[in-house]
C-alpha cells in the first residue's frame, strides 16, 4: 500500500502544529518520522491512521483518497509506545481481539481466529506465552504482542508511535532489529515515530527529518548522516562540533585561525558562517598550520578501539569532542592539560546573512 500526504496542515487552537506537509511512501517501505517533542510527528501519524484529522490538505492509500475515513475505514495497524493491552485477557485473547469484534458478516469462524493467533504468536515467537497475562510478561514481549494484534486484522499499512520508548537500551537494539526483519518479511508498508537517531538510522529504507511542524529533509539513512541539507538536520542528526566565523578569500575564518576550504558549491565571502564538524573529522596536531581552533585538553576517554577527546577552546561556545582510533592518539601519546590545534578533514558550511 502507497501512502501519499498533500499539502497538509494541522491547527490546535492559534498554533499551528503541521505546515504544508507532502510526502510519499512507497508499498513496502519503512519510514521514520524523526524530531525532536513537539515537531509534530505523533500529530502527523495519528492524521495517517485516522485517529485525527487535518484542517486542509489531502491523504491518500494507493492513490485512492481516504482524508475523511475513519480509522477502522483506512485498515491501519496501530502500535503505541504504552502496548495498551488489557490486562484483564490472555495474551491469546489481547491478539484476538481485533478479529473478534469484526462485523458478523466478516468475522472469521473460531477455529480460524485460533489458527490465525497462533500463526501470529508463531511469528513474534512467543506462541508459549498464549495463556499468560500482560502483567506476566516483560517490556519486549508486550510490545511484541502488541505489534501481533495490529497485525491480526492484515492492515494495509502499519504505524508505530515510539515503539520501543519505554524499553531500555539493550532491549530497543535487539527489537528494532527484529522488527525490521519482519517487516521485510511481511512487506507492510510502515511509517515509525521515533526521537531516537540511532533507531531510525537502523531500520529506515528513509527518513523524514521534521522541526517545529515541517519537513526539513527526506532522504536515505546515509545522507541524512552524512549529507544533510540544512543546517537543523545538520544540528539535529549525530555529535558535532560547532565553530562561528566568517569566509574571506576562500578560507573560513574563526577566532585568529584561517583555516583553507577545499568545499564544493557556492560559497561567498565576507558572510557569517557556521561551521558543523562530526567528531571523527577532526584531527589533533601541536602545528597550527591549517588549525580551525586550539583547544585544552580536559577529559580522555578510552572505549575499546576508540579514544574520545574533550577540549575546551575559545573558538567554541562548548566543550569540542574529538574521536580517534586508539592506535592514533597513542602515536601521539596526548595529555590532560595540553594545548593542542584541531584541523578538520570535512566540514558542513552554512552561510547566513552579510556582516
Amino acid at each position: 500500500m502507497s501512502v501519499e500526504i498533500r499539502n497538509l496542515n494541522k491547527y490546535f487552537g492559534d498554533y499551528q502544529a503541521l505546515t504544508n506537509i507532502n510526502l510519499a511512501i512507497n508499498q513496502g517501505e519503512l519510514i521514520s518520522l524523526l524530531g525532536p517533542s513537539g515537531c509534530g510527528k505523533t500529530s502527523l501519524l495519528r492524521i495517517i491512521a485516522g485517529l485525527d484529522f487535518a484542517d486542509s490538505g489531502a491523504i491518500f492509500f494507493n492513490q485512492q483518497e481516504v482524508t475523511h475515513l475513519t480509522a477502522a475505514e483506512r485498515k491501519v495497524g496501530f502500535v503505541f509506545q504504552n502496548y495498551a493491552l488489557f490486562r484483564q485477557m490472555t495474551i491469546f485473547e489481547n491478539v484476538a481481539f481485533g478479529l473478534t469484534v469484526q462485523p458478523k458478516s466478516q468475522r472469521l469462524s473460531k477455529l480460524a481466529i485460533k489458527q490465525k493467533v497462533t500463526e501470529l504468536l508463531q511469528l513474534v515467537q512467543l506462541e508459549h506465552l498464549a495463556n499468560a497475562f500482560p502483567d506476566q510478561l516483560s517490556g519486549g514481549q508486550k510490545q511484541r504482542i502488541a505489534l501481533a494484534r495490529a497485525l491480526a486484522v492484515k492492515p494495509d499499512v502499519l504505524l508505530l508511535d515510539e515503539p520501543f520508548g519505554a524499553l531500555d537500551a539493550q532491549v530497543r537494539k535487539t527489537l528494532r532489529r527484529w522488527l525490521k526483519n519482519l517487516q521485510r518479511e511481511l512487506n507492510i508498508t510502515t511509517i515509525f515515530v521515533t526521537h531516537d537517531q540511532e533507531e531510525a538510522l537502523e531500520v529506515s529504507d528513509r527518513i523524514v527529518v521534521m522541526n517545529k511542524g515541517k519537513i526539513e529533509q527526506v532522504d536515505l539513512p546515509a545522507n541524512i548522516y552524512y549529507a544533510p541539507q540544512t543546517e537543523f538536520v545538520t544540528g539535529f542528526v549525530g555529535d558535532t562540533n560547532v565553530f562561528r566565523g566568517y569566509v574571506e578569500e576562500d578560507k573560513l575564518v574563526v577566532g585568529e585561525f584561517a583555516h583553507r576550504l577545499n568545499h564544493q558549491g557556492e560559497i561567498h565571502n565576507n558572510q557569517r558562517t557556521t561551521a558543523y564538524v562530526r567528531p571523527y573529522d577532526l584531527t589533533l596536531s601541536r602545528s597550527a598550520e591549517n588549525a580551525l581552533a586550539r583547544g585544552k585538553i580536559l577529559h580522555i576517554h578510552r572505549i575499546g578501539f576508540l579514544t574520545r577527546v574533550e577540549l575546551q577552546s575559545p573558538q567554541s561556545e562548548a566543550l569540542i569532542e574529538v574521536t580517534l582510533t586508539k592506535d592514533q592518539f597513542q602515536r601521539e601519546n596526548y595529555q590532560i592539560g595540553e594545548d593542542v590545534y584541531l584541523i578538520p578533514d570535512n566540514l558542513n558550511l552554512f552561510q547566513h546573512l552579510n556582516l
